[in-house]
């Protein structure tokens, strides 16, 4: 699994500008993902930007009174002009675009570009900043992506806000936190598994929220003490949360806290989305090993033997293997 945060893209962004053309008018971002894209190229290059309708139809967004007075004047003659997606896989999106600019003949020069792509080349672009092979999830699309179909979510800090103190330590705050708590992240596909340190016995009132805001799940996993959840060990919640996560054929866990998600998939060898620090936190080499009796299936043995490849060479290494690899 490969992710990629907006602080990355970002990077990915700043750290190739030198293979764009300096002299750029204008850059064009591709709805919806890309115009997050074109948006931070235009404040890093002090160019102007437009989405692709906008731009086919021959209007330029303003700039703002800060930036009017800096930005390139674009003289008499065809613009020179960056047409950029977040990523590109099979192409089908960017043919679209190349087929409806070229259609419009507006006279420009066109470069057509994605921050993300599965190749260092694509026959439908001219420029890929960087190689990000499959499975990939991006910040900006984690929660309506196919993954989570193979994936355990928790609850608290994840699809809502975390309970605050008193909520926790008083009987009937929390219960009404249970019933009126503020969505956060919306997943728009069914979710694999819902693994929370929610006790067992507001199962209910848990059940019932999720249908009010329409997530959909296979299965609920909660927490089955007797003390409260202001009680609970965080320990004992993180193995609870690790060792379910470990036993299913999941390839993601996600969850909020950052120590939480280190001690997670530790226990399970698996990798964990932490949405506090949006990184994707892997397993050390002796949590893959150890999990490695669990994988009762072929795929998921598969799988604990690339996170240990992972693990032992490093993502950047273990990536370069692997594009090797596809080249001989």
């Amino acid at each position: 699994m490969h992710y990629r945060s907006i602080t990355d893209m970002n990077a990915a962004i700043v750290n190739n500008m030198y293979r764009l053309p300096r002299d750029l008018d204008l850059v064009v971002g591709v709805p919806r993902s890309g115009l997050l894209a074109a948006n931070l190229f235009a404040l890093i290059a002090n160019v102007r930007m437009a989405d692709l309708d906008s731009y086919l139809e021959g209007r330029v967004y303003s700039a703002g009174t800060t930036k009017t007075h800096s930005l390139r004047t674009v003289g008499a003659g065809p613009r020179k002009v960056l047409i950029l997606d977040d990523s590109i896989s099979t192409g089908s999106a960017m043919q679209t675009v190349r087929q409806r600019v070229q259609a419009a003949a507006l006279g420009d020069e066109v470069i057509f570009a994605a921050v993300y792509g599965t190749a260092r080349d694509h026959p439908q672009t001219d420029i890929v900043l960087e190689v990000v092979p499959q499975p990939r999830v991006f910040q900006w699309n984690f929660m309506h992506h196919v993954t989570l179909e193979r994936a355990c979510l928790d609850i608290d800090g994840v699809l809502c806000h975390d309970p605050a103190e008193h909520e926790n330590e008083d009987a009937a705050a929390y219960l009404q936190f249970l019933t009126e708590a503020r969505p956060l992240y919306a997943p728009t596909r069914p979710v694999g598994a819902l693994v929370t340190s929610r006790l067992e016995k507001y199962r209910a009132q848990t059940e019932a929220w999720l249908a009010a805001i329409g997530v959909k799940y296979n299965e609920l996993i909660m927490l089955d003490m007797t003390s409260t959840p202001a009680q609970a060990q965080p320990a004992a919640c993180e193995r609870f949360k690790a060792e379910h996560y470990r036993k299913r054929p999941f390839e993601l866990f996600i969850g909020s806290g950052h120590a939480q998600a280190r001690m997670i998939a530790q226990l399970s060898g698996k990798p964990v989305l932490c949405l506090e620090t949006h990184r994707l936190i892997e397993p050390s080499a002796a949590a893959v090993l150890a999990s490695l009796p669990s994988a009762f299936s072929l795929r998921q043995g598969g799988g604990a033997l690339k996170r240990l490849a992972r693990s032992v060479l490093g993502r950047g290494r273990y990536e370069a293997l692997k594009e090797w690899r596809s080249v001989r």
